[in-house]
């Protein structure tokens, strides 16, 4: 190990050797029964903060911590770190085995010495060692595991972030931006079978005046109880959104306008028994409802400006009431 202490003094080359005994890829096989390869390697001190494997390096070297505490980073340098490997642990071994440029970024998170392991000199130790090519063996499937269950959590939390983006957070119902794409495209579809087509909006009486006197927590349950009337209530074939605030928009497929009359009744009716006894007696909750049907030449836009005028005409003529 001559040449190890001419490269690292003032440290000893028995301080190295001590290091690589407790490293991962060594265990089990005793550094002194690999020393003729290692003497070709070297000690690098590395900074804390430089960035020392990156996708643009082409680096192909295993390096071994010796001291100190390194980060991975998958994307970007600025990303959230994936891991940190501390002494005894080693990294690049996937450039190597690949033969290919880094996929990730490794930065010094301290003051670190690595012990550098070339290309060649890894595949001497593999051919030379079994103990080291099960060790590392050992590592790479460590590491197959860990990105497998990263992949996992990041399409776990990819679909909980698309889920977020098209759910009300409070009804758990779809939102208005789900809504302006989904009952776009049923309409689209509609017209291209020439197939009967209603829009229902929903809106609770006197919601702010409920706010008011009962607080907004009892406000939230009681659009709570609603969303939850309406999933009951509607035909699985029916898309239901939460389209803002106290009101709800139902798009009604293979519906002609007299059944969205019959169903926007029943609706009604189910909404205001499932949620008796919110209110107290004097604040009874209803609902109205506007309905309006396709025509050729409609948009989601033109259908909601219908519905919405229906829905005024039903406040207009005494609330708790389905108008067309």
């Amino acid at each position: 190990m001559s040449k190890l202490q001419r490269e690292l003094l003032p440290a000893s080359a028995k301080d190295v050797a001590d290091a690589l005994a407790t490293a991962t890829l060594f265990s089990g096989v005793g550094v002194e029964a690999v020393g003729v390869f290692l003497e070709q390697c070297d000690v690098w001190p590395v900074p804390k903060g430089t960035l020392f494997i990156s996708p643009t390096t082409n680096d192909k070297t295993l390096y071994i911590i010796l001291q100190g505490t390194i980060s991975v980073r998958l994307e970007d340098r600025n990303d959230a770190t994936l891991t940190e490997l501390v002494q005894g642990q080693c990294v690049g071994e996937m450039s190597i085995i690949e033969n290919a440029p880094p996929s990730a970024f490794v930065t010094a998170v301290s003051d670190c010495r690595l012990f550098a392991i070339g290309q060649d000199v890894v595949w001497s130790l593999i051919n030379g060692s079994h103990g080291v090519a099960r060790n590392l063996l050992q590592v790479l499937s460590q590491r197959l595991r860990f990105d497998n269950d990263h992949i996992v959590n990041r399409s776990e939390l990819v679909e909980q972030n698309r889920r977020n983006a098209i759910t009300d957070a409070l009804t758990d119902l779809h939102n208005r931006y789900w809504m302006q794409v989904m009952f776009a495209r049923k309409i689209d579809r509609a017209k291209t079978t020439d197939k009967a087509l209603c829009l229902a909006v929903l809106d609770l009486d006197r919601f702010k005046a409920f706010n008011d006197h009962h607080g907004h927590q009892k406000g939230d349950l009681l659009l709570q109880s609603v969303a939850s009337a309406l999933r009951d209530l509607f035909r699985p074939t029916d898309l239901v959104a939460r389209f803002g605030g106290d009101e709800f928009a139902v798009l009604l497929p293979d519906t002609t306008i007299e059944q969205a009359e019959l169903i926007g009744s029943r609706v009604r009716e189910g909404i205001v028994k499932r949620v008796d006894g919110l209110a107290d007696n004097q604040q009874n909750v209803t609902v109205s409802v506007g309905l309006s049907a396709m025509h050729a030449q409609d948009t989601l836009e033109s259908l909601l400006r219908r519905a919405d005028e229906a829905l005024y005409r039903a406040k207009a003529q005494g609330r708790n009431r389905v108008s067309t």
